[in-house]
């Protein structure tokens, strides 16, 4: 059992240190030019709730407990807290995710993409 727990420690390990280092070799300004395809439905000003909810101050927040937004009951439950790790993945593939979600988009499969699009909202938001 010992060495379960050992063999599951060191697999996340490995992982947030991989998704750390995608990360780092995000580019901001490459997110921001693919934010613009999010700008449809998700605004960064607190409080400005549009086809989707706003992302300000999403670091550190309870998926589905935005202010003055209807989520879906799915993301409700899905005890997701947003951070890099958790939108990384969110944002690969939605549906597959939380099933039931109603953000109707098919995710970004590139994984680079994906970092340059989280080091910009770290930028905006940090």
């Amino acid at each position: 059992m010992m060495r379960s727990v050992t063999w599951v420690a060191a697999v996340v390990a490995a992982t947030a240190v991989a998704f750390s280092a995608a990360l780092a070799d995000g580019d901001a300004e490459r997110g921001a030019r693919r934010f613009e395809e999010c700008v449809a439905c998700h605004a960064l000003e607190k409080g400005k709730e549009s086809v989707g909810p706003s992302l300000y101050g999403v670091f550190g927040r309870k998926a589905g407990e935005g202010a003055d937004f209807r989520y879906s009951p799915a993301l409700k439950r899905s005890g997701i807290t947003w951070d890099a790790a958790s939108i990384d993945t969110f944002i690969a593939d939605p549906q597959a995710i939380v099933p039931g979600n109603r953000m109707p988009y098919a995710g970004i499969a590139d994984a680079a993409a994906r970092a340059d699009l989280i080091a910009y909202l770290v930028r905006t938001f940090k």
